[in-house]
């Protein structure tokens, strides 16, 4: 491992505060992640996704964390072998980042049955977390959307569920965010939903929204593809701006390296 070497530095360590945004967002994330895990429970959300949001955010605060952990001491010790560690992580994820990119476009009937997967789940466990009802709610009334598929499809959760034995108040509704509301209205009936799965959709629609949330959603995509590859490009950007510059940084660091032997080479040299 080369030490730090004597004379000019080899890199701006200005650059170096630059690592300091990164490492406070990621022990954020990782704070954010064990409070959600120790305080919260993961049922809904580990039965609506294949992993629970909470051991994730953990996962990557901690790896985002590491990285920028080897580029941040490795610019400022000069070290290669951290450098060079930084580099081939970045690398790696830009890399996994745009094959899912690629992958979720030349698969795209696999994706959206994964999110016709996920939300339908998410309508099922709807009463089950707090902050899952509230998600479902926002993204509904954002929207402009009800259920998956159609309103209809709130049938599965067992307290909206339309069968003749259901006891529950909530038999045949839907959530009132699926409602339709008056601009300039002030306070909002949570039951406006009642009843609204035992009418068809031309009755329904004079109250509610009839349309799934899942068309909504591919449209939403289809039409706001400028503005996603300009957030796709946004996170490249700084990745690949972190490769060049550790790269650089760890060629000016070789050649000083080669230029310290040399001195000493030729130092030691009594014809020189």
């Amino acid at each position: 491992m080369p030490r730090r070497l004597a004379g000019p530095p080899a890199g701006p360590h200005g650059e170096d505060f630059s690592f300091v945004s990164p490492l406070m967002i990621s022990m954020v994330m990782v704070a954010v992640g064990i409070y959600a895990r120790l305080m919260k429970h993961a049922e809904a959300a580990m039965a609506c996704l294949a992993v629970d949001p909470a051991i994730l955010l953990v996962v990557v605060g901690i790896l985002m964390f590491l990285i920028t952990f080897c580029g941040c001491i490795g610019s400022l010790r000069e070290n290669i072998c951290l450098l060079q560690t930084f580099s081939i992580c970045l690398t790696i994820v830009f890399l996994l980042q745009l094959a899912a990119g690629v992958l979720g476009f030349v698969f795209s009937d696999k994706a959206r049955g994964k999110v016709s997967e996920i939300i339908n789940n998410a309508v099922v466990h709807y009463r089950d977390d707090l902050d899952l009802q509230n998600l479902i709610d926002y993204g509904q009334k954002e929207f402009s959307c009800c259920g998956g598929i159609s309103y209809k499809d709130w049938s599965q959760n067992m307290y909206f569920n339309c069968t003749a034995d259901n006891p529950s108040r909530e038999r045949c509704s839907v959530p009132y965010s699926c409602c339709l509301h008056a601009a300039d209205q002030a306070v909002i009936n949570t039951m406006c939903g009642q009843g609204m799965q035992a009418m068809n959709y031309l009755e329904a629609s004079e109250f509610i929204y009839t349309n799934g949330c899942i068309d909504k959603l591919v449209n939403w995509i289809h039409s706001n593809l400028f503005l996603l590859g300009g957030i796709a490009l946004g996170l490249a950007i700084p990745q690949l701006v972190g490769i060049l510059l550790s790269q650089i940084l760890i060629n000016q660091i070789k050649d000083q390296i080669k230029l310290q032997l040399y001195n000493q080479q030729h130092r030691a040299d009594p014809w020189h």
